[in-house]
């Protein structure tokens, strides 16, 4: 029977949109709604300043993620277009190449040889792509899953602060969302430490600390804004 390890390389692509989008949904829709709040806006305002921000942000995510790891994509195309040319132009060349990246990593000339041959009889771009370019599926790019991840973890991050919003008195709305997005910042930043086998505490404080900072310089820019106008 086949022994299968998982490891937590299978898990970059999504869990980096992911909690890319989540901590971006929650630290910008939060520092948005303190900075409106702490000018001293209306419910109303701070409100509708919260779901626009949500929407904005998370349509924003996708499409910079989209564009971002398309272009991995088409540089990952390319790759495999170039180095099926070559394969197609000079084999022998490309197999001495592969067998030359195998006796860099420990094998003997002669194993080595033996190797590269067998895997091009197999599949020859599949072991050029693998061990002279780097790919694999499970690092591979995905557009559509990566921006769909940014847009939906986005809005779910954004959906705190403005349920907050809308319910709590406005007196204590700044600090309210405050406290809370602070906590679901530390629980998203242990949580994202976890699953990529860091350490929690070391996860939270880094998103603790930026998300403070965010929330900080917006609340005195709005302070500041709002008794100026």
């Amino acid at each position: 029977m086949r022994h299968v390890e998982r490891h937590r390389t299978a898990n970059i692509g999504w869990l980096r949109a992911s909690v890319l989008g989540a901590n971006d949904g929650l630290i910008s829709t939060a520092s948005l709604v303190v900075g409106v709040a702490a000018s001293g806006a209306p419910r109303s305002a701070v409100l509708t300043a919260a779901v626009a921000g949500l929407v904005a942000g998370a349509m924003s995510m996708a499409a910079g993620e989209y564009v971002s790891v398309s272009s991995q994509a088409d540089t990952e195309g390319a790759d495999l277009a170039r180095e099926r040319g070559e394969l197609a132009s000079d084999d022998v060349a490309e197999r001495a190449e592969l067998a030359a990246i195998y006796v860099e990593r420990g094998l003997t000339p002669t194993l080595a040889e033996q190797v590269a041959e067998q895997l091009m009889t197999k599949n020859a771009l599949a072991a050029h792509a693998r061990d002279e370019l780097g790919h694999s599926d499970a690092t591979a790019a995905r557009p559509l899953q990566a921006a769909l991840a940014s847009a939906v973890t986005f809005a779910v991050g954004a959906l705190l602060p403005v349920v907050v919003s809308a319910v709590v008195p406005r007196a204590w709305l700044a600090r309210l969302v405050t406290a809370s997005a602070l906590v679901l910042l530390a629980v998203l930043g242990a949580a994202a430490a976890r699953i990529g086998g860091a350490v929690m505490w070391r996860g939270a404080l880094r998103v603790i600390f930026w998300g403070a900072l965010a929330m900080g310089v917006s609340a005195l820019v709005g302070r500041l804004f709002g008794a100026t106008v």
